[in-house]
């Protein structure tokens, strides 16, 4: 007999021998409870699959869904397709878990999941040293159709790494060189338009700009590039500079001594000239111990969250990563995501009480009483209660992004990085945890496109995309040329249970006809 555990991803209940579906039939859009079918779902006649808009439910891995005609309602809150849920359908998916639980203390975990109430860190830390992974996942899961129905986000972007010459040297990197070192190199303006045509020509809707801290261009070199990129095409978004790269640029131009005001004036000038979000990049983990043993020169936590927070000040949302397993604890990462989810709270303060939203009582990360805002509270989230630039007069955190260490080439290579198992827990784990972000993304180029899929069904909304060349991170020795198709991304998250909807990078639906797109 095959263990609960051997089941997730396969479309069976954690009974044996027991499928389970959720499908929607005919013109119902209402997600139909789980109920007991006699063989998987895409063995059904060819009859009955032109009755079925979705099927196969988010927890099916190894058998492929059928999708045909799906209705998708439009909402003024969040603008995006999604699936409606019913009521019955979650609760039915609590049951299961509490019938099928086999560490008996999560319980009052997953009593707080289910009746929306704010995890704390000592939940966080009990998730991640509880061996009932599946129930980790599971809770995940309801928390990730919450906020996001059967959508799996995927965008057609395309990133370019300007340079790898980098004026730190940060433990864990295998990306920086030095300017004289083998393999580094820059891009002059001419190469980055050759970048911007041939994304123009893949159809892109994204630019990702990232780069090492160059010690010799100008602060006029970035200015310069943003334009380009602009007046080339102007309806390509620009998502680019992680907060380290932000503070770097306050130094080159002579802004460095003036603090807070010398970063908001040099967001401001990127924004003028075209900048349209900032990557979540460079967060690392938000230790003071972790900061000495890895990137001691790299900016500090606290910096980083200012940063962000000056961005959302100035209109632009922003992203966030957590880079995880290597000299970090488990307490360590728990707390990075607590100080993201306090600093969520403020964020969304005030677009809370301007659409409703109750504020939560809460304690932050140093013990002190302050307001929530839970979108993932069922009261919350039945009413697609979601921040959006047409809804919240300040930017915000769009997306955590968990990225495992890999350990290859770099001065930590003797440490062995984290593997699937842990990768899957600690995103789950983030997807419980931040209860006020409305996205997590599976980021396919670092976890791997197959274990994308699981994480779809654990906790991810989002894949990313195409991308194209990316050359900070590879996975077992892959080249600089990492790419994958719209066609790829569709599939990974159809066998994976779920509808795929192409998304701008301010997660509006893209309509596409070919390399024409347009905001939905």
């Amino acid at each position: 007999m095959e263990s609960r555990t051997s089941l997730l991803g396969k479309g069976i209940d954690p009974v044996p021998g027991q499928f389970v579906s959720s499908c929607t039939w005919n013109v119902d859009i209402i997600r139909a409870p789980w109920k007991r079918i006699d063989e998987p779902p895409c063995s059904l006649r060819s009859e009955e699959k032109k009755h079925v808009n979705v099927c196969c439910g988010v927890r099916c891995g190894g058998v492929g869904p059928i999708v045909r005609d799906l209705v998708v309602p439009r909402d003024r809150y969040n603008h995006r397709p999604m699936t409606t849920l019913a009521n019955s359908s979650l609760d039915a998916d609590g049951e299961r878990i509490y019938s099928a639980l086999s560490d008996t203390s999560l319980r009052p975990v997953i009593d707080r999941v289910m009746s929306g109430d704010r995890l704390t860190s000592d939940d966080g830390l009990q998730l991640f040293q509880t061996p009932d992974i599946w129930t980790v996942g599971s809770l995940a899961n309801i928390v990730r159709r919450r906020l996001n129905g059967d959508v799996a986000w995927y965008n057609i972007n395309r990133h370019l790494n300007y340079s790898n010459i980098c004026a730190l040297s940060c433990s864990f990197c295998s990306f920086q060189r030095k300017k004289d070192e083998e393999g580094a190199y820059e891009y002059s303006l001419e190469e980055v338009h050759e970048q911007v045509l041939e994304a123009l020509d893949a159809g892109a809707t994204e630019m990702h700009i990232v780069g090492g801290l160059h010690p010799w261009l100008p602060f006029q070199y970035y200015l310069d590039m943003l334009s380009l990129i602009r007046d080339t095409a102007p309806g390509l978004h620009i998502k680019a500079f992680t907060a380290v790269e932000i503070v770097h640029f306050s130094r080159i131009a002579g802004k460095g001594r003036e603090g807070d005001e010398g970063i908001r004036w040099v967001i401001q000038a990127l924004r003028d000239a075209g900048l349209g979000s900032l990557p979540g990049g460079g967060a690392e983990v938000f230790d003071d111990r972790v900061h000495a043993e890895t990137h001691r020169t790299k900016i500090s936590g606290d910096r980083w969250l200012d940063v962000h927070r000056i961005a959302h000040e100035e209109g632009l949302n922003t992203n966030a990563t957590i880079l995880y397993g290597h000299v970090e604890t488990h307490a360590d990462r728990i707390r990075h995501l607590q100080l993201l989810r306090q600093e969520q709270d403020r964020t969304l303060n005030d677009w809370a009480l301007d659409n409703d939203v109750p504020l939560a009582d809460s304690i932050d990360h140093e013990g002190r009483p302050h307001g929530a805002v839970v979108l993932s509270h069922p009261d919350v989230a039945i009413r697609r209660l979601q921040p959006t630039p047409e809804t919240c007069s300040t930017g915000y955190y769009q997306t955590l992004i968990p990225l495992p260490f890999i350990p290859d080439d770099s001065k930590l290579e003797h440490l062995p990085g984290p593997m699937g198992l842990e990768n899957l827990r600690t995103l789950s784990i983030s997807r419980l945890m931040l209860d006020n972000f409305p996205h997590v993304k599976a980021f396919w180029i670092m976890q791997t496109l197959e274990m994308a899929q699981l994480m779809l069904q654990n906790g991810a909304d989002d894949m990313d995309g195409t991308v194209v060349w990316y050359d900070i991170t590879k996975v077992d020795g892959a080249g600089t040329h990492q790419e994958v198709t719209v066609r790829d991304l569709q599939r990974a998250a159809r066998e994976a249970g779920f509808q795929p909807v192409e998304r701008d990078t301010l997660y509006r639906p893209v309509q596409r006809d070919g390399r024409a797109w347009r905001i939905d």
